[in-house]
């Protein structure tokens, strides 16, 4: 059950995915969480430095699609002005967002990589979603109700992987 938490890769953020590395593992998709992943939870459009980044993924050939665990106002008003495929109330750790994105983008799952900032939502629902997964670091070191309490537990979670050696890195 434990494996199910372990990310495949762990990087500072989105900016850092090694997109030379994605090519090479033929990886064409990539599913990202929004809030603490893309920008901070309480910032409502996306960064001059985000807008570039999703421009470069698009020239690159990689296709984007947000799945989030937000209402579909705050998903659609940060998303549609960028142009990225977005899915709202998804429900994670349920596998079906993800599977969904996946299928909307025309990829296999292992042409899709998913990226997010929490153990028990994106790294937990993309591995039993068959995906490989990508842990970056929350950009903002506050968040929302629902998810300071995610915290308490993903922190008791992370303790335990490194107590049993299953992980290295630090938080």
């Amino acid at each position: 059950m434990l494996k199910y938490f372990i990310p495949n890769e762990y990087i500072p953020s989105v900016f850092d995915l090694d997109l030379e590395e994605l090519r090479a593992r033929n990886i064409k998709g990539i599913i990202t969480d929004l809030d603490n992943t893309l920008v901070e939870w309480d910032r409502p459009d996306a960064t001059p430095k985000l807008l570039e980044w999703l421009k470069l993924m698009r020239t690159e050939g990689f296709q984007v699609t947000i799945v989030s665990n937000n209402n579909k106002e705050r998903v659609s008003s940060f998303s549609e002005p960028t142009g990225i495929q977005f899915i709202h109330s998804a429900r994670k750790p349920l596998r079906r967002a993800f599977l969904k994105a996946c299928k909307r983008m025309g990829l296999a799952k292992d042409e899709v990589v998913v990226v997010g900032d929490q153990v028990l939502t994106d790294v937990f629902g993309g591995n039993r979603a068959g995906f490989y997964t990508v842990l970056v670091v929350p950009i903002a070191s506050t968040d929302g109700f629902l998810t300071r309490v995610n915290r308490k537990v993903e922190r008791r979670v992370l303790k335990r992987l490194r107590d049993k050696g299953l992980i290295q890195w630090e938080e």
